[in-house]
């Protein structure tokens, strides 16, 4: 993808929030632990940051790696890369020293940003890799502040076109090595608009944001939206239950993944009166139960928003603010995105097209090449399906799908089925290697301990009624919790690892 210089007017991402805040300078866009910014300040702030990564030699097309806390500091310091036509790259912060020197090789940035306290340990990695390191600490301390000019430089941001690359988001990597997601200014901008009109979002909505920033979901997803359409963003540092609840009142909006939703309806302060205020409730990065669904519907008289996206297209389909909101199902498409089934099948891989999908994998050309159709299409690898009325349904991964004695069999289907069980909390549905049937149907779940207990046998025998024979597990593993990634969802490669040798050692 090129990095030259675009002719204004510019088409970057930055420029149109610039825009958009710009119009409304004195409105408060963002708050945390008792900050706030107005759109003039935040804008002024982030041009100086801007400074101190030039000075440093980051350039348009320049990778800046971040793996640091979540404060305004953070915040800021994304919008500065954007400013100069540099390219952001989050990372989890729960990656280890061994994970951090791949993507630093991987994606041979110009500047590293960490923790103050780690730069110790990473500082063998930079000199190899000839990078340079600074600090950036959780209350916005460290080397970067410390660089960053105390008046506010009078030049403009560096002109940058919608298809001039904006960051790289590494994938979740639950299997194999992590991709990196090549996401241009015009996706952040298609991505962001498309959902602005979706959400129905204005400047008079608050988010209340306790969603990490490393990840798509709380950077592009939430806060480029909500500053995009000129409302505000109230930061929480991490998802508490109580303390979202005590914050409930002062906000508009919410997002969050299941697992926020499942200990909001642990907590009994959660009742209509708290949540009233609370426009939409939306939910992404990993399906909701039905369970989970109809029990904050029924405690709290709100519908939770369930969307679907991934890394590379941002956001693909959203049930809708006005209309039914179907527990199962993700919604139509966005504005803008087309979706389909690969082969003209009624169930099958989902492949998008729109302004919001990635160009490819960084430094991945035969992996890009392969995910992508001849007319555009990506194949995100989820199975789906689409009704008469265009609504979308994910039942399963492409790579989960089991084929059992030459039948195919999709975890979902399953999956629901044990999670409506009562003492059952949660299931994953697996395929393990067996002599007979190539594949045997297993289940790993964990249980409700505020309930009784259901055994696997009793698991079984009810399973019995609603499936065919092969459907029906030929195991099941009773798990005190699931492994997950980052964003929550179940690391099923893992249980396989795990369960790999079950019916061999069975026989």
């Amino acid at each position: 993808m090129g990095d030259s210089v675009g002719q204004a007017p510019s088409d970057s991402f930055y420029h149109h929030l610039e825009s958009r805040l710009t119009a409304n300078p004195d409105r408060i866009v963002l708050t945390m632990s008792g900050q706030s910014l107005t759109g003039a300040a935040l804008l002024q702030a982030t041009a100086r940051r801007a400074a101190a990564l030039i000075a440093m030699g980051v350039g348009p097309g320049g990778r800046v790696v971040v793996q640091a806390e979540k404060s305004l500091e953070l915040v800021l310091l994304y919008l500065a890369v954007l400013r100069i036509g540099a390219v952001y790259v989050p990372l989890n912060t729960s990656y280890r020293p061994a994970e951090i020197a791949y993507f630093i090789d991987d994606a041979q940035p110009r500047l590293f940003v960490c923790d103050p306290a780690d730069i110790a340990v990473h500082a063998p990695l930079a000199a190899r890799t000839g990078t340079a390191i600074h600090g950036l600490d959780r209350d916005g301390s460290g080397s970067f502040a410390d660089a960053i000019p105390a008046d506010t430089p009078a030049s403009p941001a560096i002109p940058r076109m919608a298809h001039n690359l904006a960051a790289i988001v590494y994938t979740s990597g639950t299997t194999g090595r992590s991709k990196g997601a090549m996401i241009s200014h015009g996706n952040l901008h298609a991505n962001a608009q498309a959902l602005i009109a979706t959400w129905q979002i204005t400047a008079d909505d608050v988010l209340l944001h306790a969603l990490p920033l490393f990840h798509i979901h709380g950077l592009f997803i939430a806060l480029n939206t909500t500053l995009l359409a000129g409302g505000r963003t109230d930061m929480l540092p991490t998802f508490e239950a109580s303390q979202v609840i005590d914050k409930l009142g002062g906000a508009t909006l919410f997002m969050g993944v299941p697992t926020y939703y499942t200990r909001l309806l642990a907590d009994p302060r959660l009742t209509p009166a708290i949540a009233a205020p609370i426009r939409l409730f939306i939910c992404g990065s990993a399906p909701l139960t039905p369970q989970t669904f109809d029990a904050f519907q029924a405690r709290t008289g709100d519908t939770i928003v369930e969307r679907y996206g991934m890394s590379e297209c941002g956001i693909i389909c959203s049930n809708p603010v006005d209309g039914p909101r179907i527990a199962g199902s993700v919604g139509p498409p966005l504005p803008g995105v087309e979706v389909r089934i690969a082969d003209n099948a009624s169930k099958g891989v989902l492949e998008v097209r729109g302004d919001s999908v990635f160009s490819g994998y960084w430094r991945q050309p035969e992996k890009t090449a392969a995910e992508f159709r001849a007319d555009g299409f990506f194949s995100t690898g989820d199975l789906a399906t689409i009704d008469s009325g265009g609504i979308v349904r994910i039942v399963g991964r492409e790579k989960d799908m089991i084929i059992c004695g030459g039948l195919n069999v999709y975890p979902k289907e399953i999956e629901e089925l044990i999670d409506a069980m009562p003492g059952v909390a949660e299931a994953a549905v697996i395929g393990l290697p067996h002599p007979d049937f190539g594949e045997a149907v297993c289940a790993v779940v964990r249980l409700d301990p505020a309930e009784p207990r259901p055994t696997p046998a009793t698991i079984i025998t009810a399973l019995k009624l609603d499936l065919a024979g092969f459907k029906v597990p030929k195991a099941i593993f009773i798990v005190d919790e699931l492994p997950r990634n980052a964003m929550a969802k179940v690391q099923k490669a893992a249980l396989r690892a795990r369960y790999a040798n079950h019916f061999e050692s069975s026989q």
